[in-house]
């Protein structure tokens, strides 16, 4: 660890040495070290205190200047989180800024005190172990969501009920967040991992290269997720509608039942007096098991009908 401007224009004196600069929130004065001390271009220099840019490489001469971002899941309706990170890598040293800290850099952090030979080993790989990181996040946000899309799919099969859709469609919002962040490292990737960069060497290129395809694979699962929910979305309305058509279904059962009983009692309860029915002695007897008869001839034949 340095402290001070002076430690760190020393620092980058010294042959074979390697220095990484993790500055967050950057002000003037980390300003004036940019461009003073680290010598950076003014392009450079203006970019990092652009908030919101899209993912990209830039090389400057034998530097390198990357934007990527991080995407961590926290809960709640606004799930997602994305942090963007910074980084210049040159030849012996490497810069990561940022706006807010990050686990990502504590552990990185950690791992470097614990062990030494990860800054022996060059800036090219100092800067790949910052990008695998960066992407793990994504992968540890694909998990957690693949969890709540397996959950879902149980759900709708069992005993789905109106929140479902609004747990579908956040999950469909959190997919396509993951990939229209991840799709844009895939060309910053390409070109580390087989691009024609002075300050990779074929060692690094190898590593970026799984790092790439490990991108790949989380955008096609993010679209293979996308779909599964698509289809947990039909099955649900299907159900809805399953029901929907089965209230009906017995709703008009009973109706049709009822219909015999109204229509007689309707007949027999006119008030005309010359009804011969009228005056029987069991005519009510009469009327119930005309009733029952044709009640129970419908339900047979709406059985034999398959309507039941």
């Amino acid at each position: 660890m340095v402290r001070g401007v002076e430690g760190i224009e020393a620092l980058l004196a010294e042959p074979d040495t390697l220095l990484w600069l993790d500055i967050q929130a950057p002000g003037k004065e980390e300003e004036r070290l940019f461009s003073e001390v680290f010598k950076l271009h003014p392009l450079v220099v203006e970019d990092i205190f652009v908030e919101n840019q899209v993912a990209k490489m830039d090389a400057y001469g034998d530097d390198l200047f990357s934007v990527f971002k991080l995407l961590d899941y926290q809960g709640g309706e606004d799930d997602l989180k994305i942090t963007e990170v910074d980084i210049y890598a040159s030849s012996n040293f490497v810069i990561t800024i940022h706006k807010q800290a990050h686990r990502v850099f504590e552990f990185l952090f950690s791992k470097v005190m614990q062990n030494e030979r990860m800054m022996s080993r060059g800036s090219d790989l100092l800067l790949h172990a910052l990008v695998d990181a960066a992407i793990d996040s994504y992968n540890i946000t694909l998990d957690v969501l693949e969890s709540q899309v397996d959950e879902i799919e149980e759900t709708v099969l069992e005993e789905p009920d109106g929140d479902i859709v609004r747990s579908i469609f956040r999950l469909r919002r959190h997919m396509a967040m993951l990939k229209r962040v991840a799709g844009p490292q895939k060309e910053s990737l390409h070109r580390l991992s087989r691009g024609n960069l002075t300050l990779v060497s074929d060692r690094a290129q190898v590593y970026f290269r799984d790092i790439y395809d490990n991108v790949n694979r989380i955008i096609d699962i993010a679209d293979s997720n996308r779909e599964t929910l698509s289809a947990a979305l039909e099955v649900y309305f299907s159900s809805v509608s399953t029901k929907t058509n089965e209230v009906i279904k017995f709703l008009t059962f009973i109706t049709v039942l009822l219909m015999p009983p109204t229509f007689l009692a309707g007949l027999w309860g006119m008030n005309f007096t010359s009804m011969p029915e009228l005056n029987w002695e069991h005519g009510y007897l009469f009327f119930w098991i005309v009733t029952i008869i044709t009640t129970a001839s419908m339900v047979i034949f709406f059985k034999k009908k398959k309507w039941l």
